[in-house]
């Protein structure tokens, strides 16, 4: 009986390995060609959630915990990431809808009634 849940982990384990690497190089290839900040930036979300993946699938074949911190830290890189491009996308954006480089904030509505 332990042979076979054995063999069936060896099997799972290649499955989860072939499916984890096909998933990385088809989120490479859209690192390299999305045509946007934004693309590139989702598809690196993606391949790090995958890289978190694979961790997580090898520390449960060698059951052992000691990759969590690994994992959580992972996590917090990806997201870090991924605000910080958001809020540089946004402001860039802001700034080629106003020409005078104001945000929306700053401007006043001329002929207002309210006090």
């Amino acid at each position: 009986m332990i042979e076979f849940v054995d063999q069936a982990q060896v099997i799972v384990g290649w499955i989860v390995g072939v499916l984890l690497f096909t998933s990385a190089v088809l989120t490479v290839i859209r690192i390299i060609r999305g045509p946007s900040v934004l693309n590139r930036t989702l598809a690196t979300d993606v391949l790090v959630t995958t890289l978190i993946c694979a961790v997580a699938a090898e520390a449960t074949l060698a059951r052992h915990e000691t990759t969590l911190p690994i994992i959580v830290t992972l996590a917090l890189v990806a997201f870090v990431g991924s605000v910080s491009v958001a809020r540089f996308v946004a402001r860039d954006t802001d700034r080629s809808e106003d020409p005078g480089g104001r945000s929306t904030g700053d401007r006043s509505e001329e002929g207002s009634t309210e006090r």
